[in-house]
Parts: structure tokens; C-alpha cells; sequence
């Protein structure tokens, strides 16, 4: 059985790691150089790196931030946030990142996704879908969050895989920052119907929510960000708890 993955998520704005409520409220949560290596040290299994202003303000993610932070990790590393080109990834991945996520650009031209996954291969290729429920319907949402669509999540995620796509980042919106647990019915209906790796965003606030959303919602990594950031949990505690729960982790 394949080890489940912890990943901490460092948001960037300004050059700095911030960290919000349901997509706002954001508040200063520390150097994401720093972050990143101690997170390395820790135990994390990867590290997603999203600039979460990249779109709306229409510039490139920070490429030297990004090459600051791979020269100070030895995990897995994926960046998002800005990038609409292949040409863009082409400057990350020569910056030091392994994956990149892309969201706002693949809904706005599907084929980046194809591209991407011919080019790079599906295994560097991460769609992030941030959606929420509107009228009991899961919504895709654009530009952080602040665009809504028309887009169905269950057959977005579809597409996604069917273009390529290696691994899909799902962040409920409902659920983020809120510290109530995962979207693990959302979850398990995505992992049941894709045959990608899905990640789980959005909700992390205790222990037992990373066990439910393994078990419950069947995902394949689980994404936090404050909890790990304010020391809420730690990423060698959280590990030996999973363990004992018999859910599989890299120790």
C-alpha cells in the first residue's frame, strides 16, 4: 500500500507566508525560506509553495523565492500561482521545483494541461480546484478563490485527469482555515471516480482530521498550512499518531 503524504502548504504574498480564513482575513505566518527547511527537517513528505496573489495581480511567481527554498529542502516541492505557459514552468523547474500547480490557467485554457503533461510529463503536472457548494453543488472558483465558474468539480476533475493531469489539489472553500475537518465526502467521490492521487485542502484543525480524511475520504496526501505553520500540530507527532491508526506514513 502506498504511505500516505503529509504536505505543509506555504501561501506567499510579498515574499512572505501568510495564512487566511476561507480565503481572507489573511495574517503574517513567517519566512517561507525558513519554513520550508525546518518543514524538510520534520518529516514532510512534500512541500507546496502558491502565490496567492500571482493571478489577480497578473505577474510571474517569484522565481528567485522559489530557488531560495529548493536550495534549503530535500523533498518533493511544488509551486503554483501565476503560471499560464510552458514557458513559465520551463523558469521554475530550472528554479528548483519539481511539480508545478496550475488552476486559473488550466480553466481558462484546458489545453495548458495537455501541454504541460506532453512537455514535462503527467508526473510534474498538479491542477489545483478550489471550489465551495452553492445551492448543493460544488462550484469551481477562480483567481483565489474570488472568480466563480460554471464548472462542475466532479467533471472538471474529469477533464483534468483525461488531459493529463498527474495529481488534482482539492481545496474546499467551505472548509478552509476553518479548522472543522476536511471535504471528505467531496474527497472520496473524487477518489473513487479518478484514478489520480488526490490531495485534500482546506479544514485541517486537529489530529483526527488527517486520519478521517485518509480513511473517510480516501485521499492520498492531506495539505495544512496553519495548524503546521502555529505549531498547532506537529508533523512527527501528527506521523506516529497516523501510524497508529495503521494508516501508512513515512516515518
Amino acid at each position: 500500500m502506498l504511505t500516505k503524504r503529509i504536505i505543509p502548504c506555504l501561501d506567499i504574498k510579498n515574499g512572505r507566508t501568510v495564512k487566511g480564513v476561507n480565503f481572507v482575513d489573511l495574517r503574517d505566518a513567517g519566512d517561507p525560506v525558513e519554513l520550508a527547511a525546518k518543514y524538510a527537517e520534520t518529516g514532510a513528505d512534500e512541500l507546496v509553495f502558491l502565490d496567492i496573489s500571482a493571478t489577480e495581480e497578473r505577474r510571474k511567481t517569484l522565481a528567485n523565492l522559489v530557488l531560495r527554498v529548493a536550495e534549503k529542502i530535500n523533498i518533493p516541492f511544488t509551486v503554483g500561482g501565476g503560471i499560464s505557459s510552458v514557458e513559465d514552468v520551463d523558469v521554475l523547474l530550472q528554479n528548483g521545483a519539481d511539480k508545478v500547480s496550475i488552476n486559473s490557467s488550466a480553466v481558462k485554457s484546458p489545453q495548458l494541461i495537455n501541454d504541460l503533461a506532453a512537455k514535462f510529463g503527467s508526473q510534474c503536472v498538479v491542477v489545483a480546484i478550489d471550489a465551495k457548494q452553492i445551492n448543493g453543488k460544488w462550484t469551481v472558483h477562480l483567481v483565489g478563490g474570488k472568480v466563480p465558474t460554471e464548472l462542475d468539480l466532479f467533471e472538471w476533475a474529469k477533464e483534468v485527469e483525461t488531459r493529463g493531469a498527474g495529481e488534482i489539489l482539492f481545496t474546499s472553500m467551505d472548509h478552509d482555515g476553518t479548522k472543522n475537518g476536511f471535504a471528505d465526502e467531496a474527497l472520496a467521490k473524487l477518489s473513487t471516480m479518478l484514478n489520480i492521487p488526490i490531495i485534500a485542502s482546506g479544514g485541517a484543525g486537529a489530529m483526527q482530521h488527517f486520519t478521517d480524511t485518509f480513511v473517510n475520504g480516501k485521499a492520498d496526501a492531506a495539505l495544512a498550512a496553519s495548524v503546521f505553520h502555529f505549531h498547532e500540530i506537529d508533523i512527527p507527532e501528527l506521523k506516529q499518531v497516523l501510524k497508529e491508526n495503521n494508516i501508512p506514513v513515512r516515518i
